[in-house]
């Protein structure tokens, strides 16, 4: 497995090392001590979650906070989405920006979001079912969101505003600076 750190420490890209033959292929997508080993983190996962979305799908931008944060590895089992990743940390030298990563069942990429990002994902395929691990459990009182259009941030989704379909709370969602009271 290789892993790159991107421009938001703590945050990687996860590449597996596939093997194909003409049965198929096999790689490992998950191993604690070659996980750690490559990220330095001390991180111990607790939960799985799947979901299936169509086209157009935008899930984000949440985070867990205080006691309840979570950190996630994040792929996708099939289909193709754009995977964001927002620095949230008070006093990070890249605070309120983000990164974006096509994830897909093609190229098997992870993208590991530690604790103190907002994260979401839309899809870009006609489906997508999008897997993840967490290192904490989910409690709905300790969510938090931004609005994923919010201009502050001005993730570029690669998809046109029209084509967007938001759950009633990701439209409802306030804005970065409601949340965090700074411009970026």
């Amino acid at each position: 497995m290789k892993a790159t750190e991107t421009k938001l420490k703590g945050c990687f890209i996860l590449e597996p090392i596939k093997y194909g033959d003409s049965r198929g292929y096999f790689f490992e997508s998950f191993n604690d001590k070659t996980f750690r080993s490559l990220t330095g983190t001390e991180t111990t996962f607790v939960q799985d979650n799947q979901s299936f979305s169509s086209k157009g799908v935008l899930r984000g931008l949440h985070a867990q906070s205080g006691e309840h944060a979570q950190a996630k590895l994040v792929r996708v089992l099939s289909g193709k989405v754009l995977d964001v990743a927002v620095d949230v940390r008070p006093n990070s030298p890249t605070f309120g920006e983000y990164i974006a990563v096509e994830l897909s069942e093609e190229n098997n990429l992870q993208l590991f979001v530690p604790r103190g990002f907002l994260h979401g994902f839309v899809v870009l395929s006609d489906t997508a079912t999008f897997f993840y691990k967490c290192d904490n459990f989910y409690n709905k009182d300790s969510e938090c969101g931004i609005h994923p259009l919010d201009s502050t941030v001005g993730v570029n989704w690669q998809l046109s505003e029209e084509e967007l379909i938001l759950s009633d709370k990701d439209k409802d969602a306030p804005s970065f600076q409601e949340i965090f009271g700074a411009k970026i």
